[in-house]
């Protein structure tokens, strides 16, 4: 079985995996993951993908499909494998579909976690850091005692740039996975599109009565 896990960022989709992968035994395979392994052990697509890391590029489909095709080439991901963060485009799915049609093989479900627009906000743009000892916060969440200062030894709180709402808007805009690529599963006919706005332990019951 090969699952393709959508969503945008904040959606839950790192943690739902982990708890997919240990309930199914599938092998969880992250994107984030398989390009750090690469550059650790310098391989030759590792050192490719890392001129473009080391900028705060993109890396290129070429080198992200090359990457993710010798790893499922080996002997953990035979009996298939769930994917995080992979596709991020049409031009990836194909290369994906491809390379498991000649291995007899096809995505099984392609799950989406939806999520709205200011829930995603919400959860990635409420985070405060204590620029004294560097304890952080959430303002939902794990709010401090007093607005702006540090429970645990007074300092002021500040909030990074990346994580004020305005800035979380904007890549949620480039990070979302794209119309297209979602309507290339719900033609292929495997798309399940799940509420991610509920309690976690209620999106991983849905997610796994999905693929059951």
């Amino acid at each position: 079985m090969f699952i393709v896990l959508l969503g945008p960022p904040g959606a839950g989709k790192g943690t739902q995996a982990k708890r997919i992968a240990e309930a199914t035994g599938l092998l969880h395979i992250s994107t984030g993951d398989m390009f750090r392994e690469n550059v650790k052990q310098q391989t030759e697509l590792g050192k490719l993908a890392e001129t473009y890391m080391s900028k705060g590029a993109l890396v290129p489909d070429e080198v992200t499909i090359n990457m993710l095709l010798d790893r499922i080439g080996r002997s953990d991901a035979a009996h298939g494998a769930m994917f995080d963060g992979f596709p991020r485009n049409v031009t990836q799915a194909v290369a994906l579909d491809d390379a498991l049609a000649g291995r007899d093989a096809r995505i099984d479900h392609a799950l989406l976690i939806s999520v709205a627009d200011e829930e995603l906000i919400a959860r990635l743009g409420g985070r405060w850091i204590c620029r004294n000892c560097g304890a952080l916060y959430h303002e939902r969440n794990d709010p401090p005692a007093k607005p702006g200062v540090c429970d645990k030894c007074g300092g002021e709180l500040y909030q990074r740039e990346d994580d004020r709402p305005e800035v979380v808007r904007q890549r949620l805009e480039l990070q979302k996975p794209p119309a297209a690529l979602i309507e290339h599963y719900r033609t292929a006919g495997v798309l399940t599109e799940i509420d991610g706005q509920r309690p976690l332990d209620e999106v991983t019951n849905a997610l796994l009565e999905a693929i059951r």
